[in-house]
């Protein structure tokens, strides 16, 4: 069996991604917690093509999150915070180096 590893980048991206994820969740019976709530052994046997399974049986998306605007990460975490989608960012690490905005300045 193949994994795959989302990768979502940039605003859109993630919040694409993020309703992907959505979508996913709800397709293989994962509540907001990570559990699984089905009953079908066909979707426990193929769940390891988005997830890993974490401790306590809970199941993490495979997925990677980038974008140079920590807000948009805020956004997608108060989003997950009300129950709307499943990301369970336990390893989340927010780097901001140099200049904090991508606009050219003119050398004085």
């Amino acid at each position: 069996m193949r994994e795959i590893l989302h990768i979502h980048g940039d605003q859109c991206g993630n919040q694409i991604g993020a309703k992907f994820w959505d979508v996913v969740c709800a397709e293989h019976k994962i509540d907001v917690t990570g559990k699984y709530t089905g009953d079908a052994e066909l979707q426990l046997e193929r769940i390891n093509v988005y997830y890993n399974e974490a401790s306590g049986g809970r199941f993490v998306p495979r997925a990677l999150l980038i974008d140079l605007e920590p807000g948009t990460m805020d956004r997608v975490l108060m989003a997950r915070s009300s129950g709307l989608i499943i990301l369970f960012l336990a390893n989340l690490v927010s780097v901001i180096t140099g200049r904090k905005d991508t606009i050219p300045r003119e050398l004085s």
